[in-house]
């Protein structure tokens, strides 16, 4: 099968062995895959990947031992938990500390024809989601977790650090219990999606003013800092980047202003369907472009600089 490997060098694999999955996984025929954020690092050495990327999909389940689940359309959890030990046990699967993640660790990715997916991953897509979509069901996820974490009231100031992808996506999310929402960035031409939702917009050199709440969403360590600089005493700040990089933060300030320091990643794919199926996110007006998968590499050269970009197999 065809598969877009990184292994020290990004490359198009067409001759990649295709998966054999065990009983509790299912093969799926992948139809859609986006490139993110969390890719782009993983070529400059966040976490040692090597193998095939991707982890944002959706496909057909084309091969599985619960046959309830053939020719589903299906997109599925990153996260593949041991399902046995005590964290586990304890109903928090997605911290698992056997786990395997989708295209980021020990787990070979979805950018491919075909990917092997356990079977209490998968989530079914209804059919009045489109793949363009259902293709933002992870990051969507990833988005709504801020608000499993902590609970946002509809008083609250929200500030948003950073104005790419999921930043959008965040935004989107985060206006929903009404709270005053702003994003900060450095890009104004995507802003338009934010001022039909009535979203304010500011550009970073001018960024001022206490948040309640702040989220850093940059994707660089530069990123931490302004978002520090915005967070009230005794405010909440969520870091949601993922970089190869390491950052410096003041953390006696933190202690001195009380500040809640909230790491934040996966979230409830559930949910993410229910919102794409009500049409209360606009994930159309995020994508750059869609580029099939043997153009890959360009797919991934277009990536740094654009919205999201698709692989469509």
């Amino acid at each position: 099968m065809r598969a877009v490997v990184f292994d020290g060098t990004l490359h198009l694999d067409a001759n990649r062995p295709a998966p054999t999955p065990p009983a509790s996984e299912a093969l799926v025929q992948v139809q859609m895959a986006g490139i993110c954020n969390t890719d782009i690092e993983i070529t400059r050495g966040y976490k040692g990947f090597n193998g095939i990327l991707g982890h944002e999909f959706v496909g057909t389940v084309v091969a599985c031992a619960d046959a309830q689940w053939l020719g589903k359309r299906v997109v599925g959890e990153i996260n593949a938990a041991c399902r046995v030990c005590p964290t586990c046990l304890m109903g928090d699967a997605p911290h698992c500390p056997n786990r395997t993640t989708l295209g980021i660790f020990n787990r070979p990715g979805a950018m491919a024809d075909l990917v092997s997916i356990p079977i209490d991953c998968l989530h079914h897509v209804p059919d009045d989601v489109s793949d363009r979509q259902a293709v933002f069901t992870e990051p969507l996820a990833a988005a709504l977790e801020i608000i499993q974490q902590t609970h946002l009231r509809p008083t609250d100031r929200v500030a948003i650090v950073g104005d790419g992808k999921l930043g959008l996506l965040i935004a989107q999310v985060l206006r929903l219990p009404g709270c005053d929402v702003t994003v900060v960035g450095r890009h104004p031409e995507r802003w338009e999606l934010l001022h039909r939702q009535k979203i304010t917009t500011v550009a970073s050199t001018a960024a001022r003013g206490w948040y309640d709440v702040v989220v850093d969403v940059t994707g660089n360590p530069d990123g931490l800092k302004t978002a520090r600089s915005l967070i009230r005493p005794r405010g909440r700040l969520v870091m949601k980047s993922t970089v190869a990089a390491e950052t410096q933060l003041d953390l006696t300030m933190l202690v001195v202003d009380e500040i809640q320091l909230i790491g934040s990643r996966c979230g409830p794919f559930a949910a993410a369907l229910r919102l794409l199926q009500r049409g209360l996110i606009d994930t159309e007006t995020l994508i750059h472009a869609t580029y099939a998968l043997d153009d890959a590499m360009p797919a991934f050269a277009a990536s740094h600089k654009a919205l999201k970009v698709l692989l469509q197999m």
